[in-house]
């Protein structure tokens, strides 16, 4: 009787429960932002702690966020003095026949005009412009093919993955005027996973932050002043005062073609943190394409990892770890060394999984013989390091494969010890040993 009761019970409560669920939105596990792209990636740019991947190994294609490789290439050229930005390019055929292309992004440029190195720039960082960007490549390598090379070795030592380059630009070979690079075909488009369309991004952003200059500019006019003068608007819509706009964002990259769909690699500080957000091939809700849904996407990014992420130090410079403070010494005026964590380690972690994490000590086995150090031992010699480990769920890690972690050395120093003590040492192991042989053959005896 009293189950037929819970039974009519629970089939009443079915309908009531459905009704209470009418407009309420779903909610998401923490594997998952409810993004809608083919692609996504979330890190600290300032460590390259992963803090949200989505199918981000999967190679996809990436349209004008190549433009971040020119750009990495074009500083490094700065650099080592190769070129310069007041440097003049003089327009080649292939650079006018693309520039009149008003279909794609493009500035214009005169069949007989010439152009400075940061006028391109400016172009190519604010505008997108594709036919600046090669007179980019041209400049630096002679030809755009030439120009592939340098990419691919750039690439390479990046240590990226899954990439292929086809041109400087991210266009579709198609719309590159039948001179698309030689040995490249005709429909060819760049493609690269979003992990490493981040750490391009982390890389250029590291070793020349000065791009951030340029790309935060909303608004310039190209060659003002005179009659080729042309508005550009920056294709980042999440840059301050536009339709977008989101706090702290300056940079980095958008990109759009049919085969790719909407892209963006944007960057935003805020409270002192800076992340780094890929979307790739992003959508509405429908599934359909647009600028709005790859801003959509990447503002979900930012508002994760800037309200569920805090720096955290985990382990203090001079940690000892309880079971394992000191470690043997061999020929040394003393038997054991005392070791320490050498400086603090701080991670970007997420606020609720601060107890999540545990660290592990672990020796450079190359270092010790026999489990021990030998004698003479500098203080401050490292012997291995510490390293954060996650007790239950997915640790990202970082986007150049480092760990968090630091060095752990010795807090003091131990001399040699001199050579009577280590022949009284010998003695006294050679008897020890002696009576261990001898107290093993005797209970041998009697088993």
């Amino acid at each position: 009787m009293k189950q037929k009761m819970m039974k009519s019970v629970a089939i009443l409560l079915v309908p009531l429960l459905l009704l209470m669920t009418i407009g309420v939105k779903p909610t998401y596990a923490d594997s998952t932002l409810g993004l809608h792209v083919d692609g996504a990636i979330l890190i600290d740019a300032e460590s390259g702690k992963i803090l949200y991947e989505e199918n981000a190994d999967t190679p996809l294609g990436i349209a004008s966020m190549t433009k971040m490789m020119t750009e990495y290439l074009l500083f490094e050229a700065i650099e080592e003095g190769k070129i310069t930005w007041d440097q003049e390019y003089k327009v080649t055929p292939y650079t006018h026949a693309v520039s009149q292309d008003r279909i794609l992004s493009n500035v214009p440029l005169r069949e007989d005009g010439s152009y400075t190195i940061r006028e391109l720039y400016e172009a190519l960082a604010i505008y997108s412009a594709n036919a600046a960007t090669i007179a980019i490549a041209e400049t630096i390598a002679g030809t755009e093919k030439e120009f592939l090379n340098l990419m691919n070795a750039k690439a390479e030592k990046l240590g990226l993955k899954d990439y292929k380059f086809v041109n400087s630009t991210g266009l579709n070979n198609s719309n590159l005027q039948g001179m698309h690079p030689e040995g490249t075909g005709p429909q060819d488009e760049n493609v690269m996973p979003a992990k490493s369309v981040a750490k391009l991004a982390y890389s250029l952003i590291h070793d020349y932050p000065e791009v951030l200059e340029t790309t935060k500019i909303k608004t310039k006019i190209f060659r003002e002043g005179t009659t080729d003068a042309i508005k550009m608007d920056n294709w980042n819509f999440m840059l301050p005062g536009f339709v977008y706009e989101y706090q702290g964002v300056d940079g980095l990259k958008t990109g759009t073609t049919d085969f790719a769909g909407h892209c963006f690699t944007g960057t935003a500080t805020r409270d002192g943190k800076r992340v780094i957000a890929v979307v790739m091939k992003a959508v509405d809700t429908k599934g359909v394409g647009s600028y709005k849904a790859r801003f959509d996407a990447a503002r979900s990014l930012f508002d994760y990892g800037f309200a569920q992420f805090s720096k955290e130090e985990y382990i203090p410079a001079g940690h000892q770890f309880k079971k394992h403070k000191t470690v043997a010494v061999e020929k040394g005026k003393q038997k054991n060394v005392s070791i320490e964590v050498k400086e603090p380690v701080t991670v970007m972690i997420k606020t609720s999984e601060k107890d999540a994490y545990v660290p592990k000590l672990v020796l450079d086995k190359k270092k010790f013989k026999n489990g021990s150090l030998k004698a003479p031992i500098k203080k401050g010699t490292v012997v291995g390091h510490v390293e954060l480990v996650k007790k239950d769920g997915t640790d990202y890690g970082y986007i150049d494969g480092a760990i968090s972690g630091a060095d752990v050395v010795t807090s003091e120093a131990v001399e040699q010890a001199g050579w009577f003590s280590l022949m009284m040492s010998a003695i006294g192991n050679f008897f020890v040993s002696m009576w261990d042989g001898a107290t093993g053959f005797v209970k041998g005896l009697f088993n």
